[in-house]
């Protein structure tokens, strides 16, 4: 099976759901075409043009296929995904089946606390620096299946949002290795990146992909996981706190950051999770969700109340990060100083010391 199927039939899914439905493909002409005059070859950089129904970089080094109008638009040199695995016979879902569609029933494990809010904030900071007949373009960087709030960005007339992802998902319009965008610098007023950080194998060389392709003073829209397992096996890499999470973000301003997912969360996923690796077969998995979903799906309730309390972002299962382009990296003590968890100055001036992770003495 080809990197690009496994794919197709893994990112299409909720991770905390194995039971979701697959949404298929846009028809044609529903997604609107991208102006190529933004694109960009992901090998040199170069303008591309269209030939023969592919794209091709201005200086003919390189063709990219297009597959079900969706342009392939991937640099093999430094990426571990083959263009050759696109094709419009192996990049689909596979069918679902009944114990998937009786799982996806069951009460949900995940609970996003604000995004729907935060991307509505985002959506009104990008118009309110559109200048001139062109509405605002947002990124979606991984958007190929839609995500949590996504409908705030969509559903506004005044934006026009481009929908990548690494599989040929039901909202893909380019697919693409976020490692290296294959768009001109400058070509945005907005990027989301909402749970995609976790599954590269460079966060950092993402997110300077990112700040290349905003415009200057253009904003950006993270989410990331913090306490929470593996849910994408080899492709699942990374977590990050919301200090960590703040730090790939060093050369923009922050806007708004704090917690996505709370400890409730987290912890249904631990026992959800503990229960899995008793589990030797994908039966045995199966029923271990269906127990977690039945006796712990109820914590992540607790979180809007958790949310308020600051200790509650030490034990996140994911966070946000709201920030606005900025040219110089904010200084590393900075970082630092927007640390407001249980160990910070509040709590140490409470008599809780910082380095016993907030157990009084």
């Amino acid at each position: 099976m080809s990197i690009a199927t496994r794919l197709a039939g893994t990112q299409r899914r909720k991770p905390d759901e194995p039971g979701v439905p697959a949404t298929p493909r846009r028809s044609h002409g529903v997604a609107p075409p991208v102006d190529l005059g933004i694109l960009r070859c992901p090998t040199t950089g170069q303008p591309l043009v269209a030939l023969d129904g592919r794209l091709a970089c201005a200086d003919g080094s390189a063709v990219y296929p297009v597959v079900e109008d969706v342009p392939v638009l991937i640099n093999e040199g430094r990426s571990p995904f083959r263009i050759a695995d696109y094709r419009s016979d192996s990049t689909r879902s596979p069918a679902l089946s009944r114990v998937d569609r009786v799982l996806s029933r069951l009460p949900s494990m995940y609970l996003n606390l604000g995004t729907r809010e935060n991307l509505e904030l985002l959506s009104d900071l990008v118009r309110s620096r559109s200048t001139g007949a062109r509405r605002a373009r947002i990124l979606i960087v991984g958007g190929g299946t839609g995500g949590v709030g996504y409908e705030a960005l969509i559903e506004d007339q005044r934006l026009e949002c481009i929908d990548t992802d690494i599989s040929l998902g039901p909202r893909t319009q380019i697919i693409c290795d976020g490692h290296d965008l294959p768009f001109q610098d400058g070509s945005f007023e907005g990027v989301v990146c909402q749970a995609v950080l976790e599954h590269v194998l460079d966060p950092v060389r993402v997110v300077n992909e990112i700040h290349r392709v905003l415009a200057p003073g253009g904003l950006v829209y993270s989410e990331v996981p913090f306490m929470q397992q593996v849910h994408g096996g080899a492709y699942d890499v990374t977590r990050f706190s919301l200090v960590g999470h703040r730090r790939l973000y060093r050369f923009f301003d922050e806007i708004k950051s704090g917690m996505q997912g709370g400890p409730g969360m987290a912890l249904g996923w631990s026992i959800w999770y503990f229960m899995r690796s008793t589990a030797r077969t994908r039966t045995g998995r199966g029923l271990a969700y269906v127990l977690a979903s039945l006796t712990c799906s109820w914590l992540k309730y607790l979180d809007p109340w958790l949310s308020r309390r600051d200790a509650a972002v030490d034990a996140a299962s994911g966070t946000f990060f709201l920030g606005r382009r900025r040219e110089e990296p904010v200084s590393d003590a900075a970082v630092l100083a927007s640390y407001h968890g249980a160990g910070s100055a509040t709590y140490q001036a409470s008599g809780v010391a910082a380095v016993d992770g907030g157990i009084p003495d």
